[in-house]
């Protein structure tokens, strides 16, 4: 088997990897214009990859900075030694880390620790609150303690999954946040509650409607801290499906954090398929250069 060898001509192998790439979104579920939609996605600045080949499969890579770091991402691999090539090439241009975005079984990517999830569920037709349980728009009066709540809580939750230091977080945090919500409370297609028991407000949700075709992507679904333990972390999940159907939407898509077992168990039991799963490692500086082609 030769040695991985970079190529200029890459039409062969991009074909080949759209393909297997809208395969994994059909096989999770997808609508064919959601699959297209995340395929464009997936995609995006492919003309800067580097693509290098053994002859027997592929590797693709790219080094970009991000949050102040400059990262290494793993777009594509399907050769046993393109790993190794990869993490070397990545390092060799100054990468401190190298990440990867998977559909499917994580493969070779097994010891990377996951970062985050995205995950989705097909949502019935009329959703039902649970007994007990009500939901309403939040005020624009609530907006700017809820939006405080919500930015520590990110920041806290991008730390917690070991991608990130306090300083990269709480940049990438204002950064997000200023993108998504431009106008605030009344930035349009998004969508802000509280939920409800007995009179108390047991937490809050923040949803964006038509994110993807299809799909309400619920940004937070949140239960209070002093009210968990009680049911209602899988009646947030219903306010989800329930803000999804008055959106006109047909499919929930939700982010989770590496690190958080707790949400993730619960979104597994709530029928919640992983969608896309993201996985990083830092790169050791020590690493050999890459060897030159034969």
């Amino acid at each position: 088997m030769q040695q991985m060898e970079i190529i200029s001509e890459t039409g062969v192998w991009r074909d080949e990897f759209e393909g297997r790439v809208l395969a994994g979104y059909r096989d999770a579920g997808c609508s064919e214009p959601l699959a297209r939609a995340l395929l464009e996605q997936a995609v995006k600045g492919i003309d800067g990859w580097t693509v290098a080949t053994d002859g027997a499969g592929w590797a693709a890579v790219e080094v970009r900075e991000e949050d102040g770091a400059l990262v290494g991402r793993i777009h594509d691999l399907t050769t046993p030694r393109g790993r190794e090539w990869a993490e070397r090439w990545c390092a060799e241009r100054g990468a401190q880390r190298v990440a990867v975005r998977l559909t499917g079984a994580a493969g070779a990517f097994a010891d990377y620790p996951v970062r985050a999830q995205n995950r989705m569920r097909a949502v019935a037709e009329a959703p039902e609150l649970p007994a007990g349980l009500t939901a309403r728009r939040l005020t624009e009066d609530e907006y700017p303690d809820w939006l405080a709540g919500e930015q520590a809580g990110y920041v806290a939750d991008m730390v917690r999954a070991g991608a990130m230091t306090p300083e990269q977080a709480k940049a990438k945090s204002d950064r997000d946040f200023a993108r998504l919500l431009p106008q605030g409370y009344a930035t349009p297609g998004h969508a802000f509650y509280a939920m409800e028991a007995e009179g108390v407000v047991v937490g809050t949700g923040w949803v964006n409607h038509a994110f993807l075709p299809g799909v309400t992507f619920g940004f937070s679904l949140e239960v209070y801290e002093e009210h968990r333990g009680k049911g209602y972390g899988r009646a947030a999940m219903a306010v989800g499906a329930w803000a999804t159907r008055q959106g006109g939407d047909e499919v929930l898509m939700l982010n989770v954090f590496g690190g958080n077992d707790v949400a993730m168990g619960l979104y597994e039991s709530a029928g919640f398929t992983v969608l896309e799963e993201y996985r990083s490692i830092d790169l050791d500086p020590r690493l050999d250069p890459v060897p030159a082609p034969a």
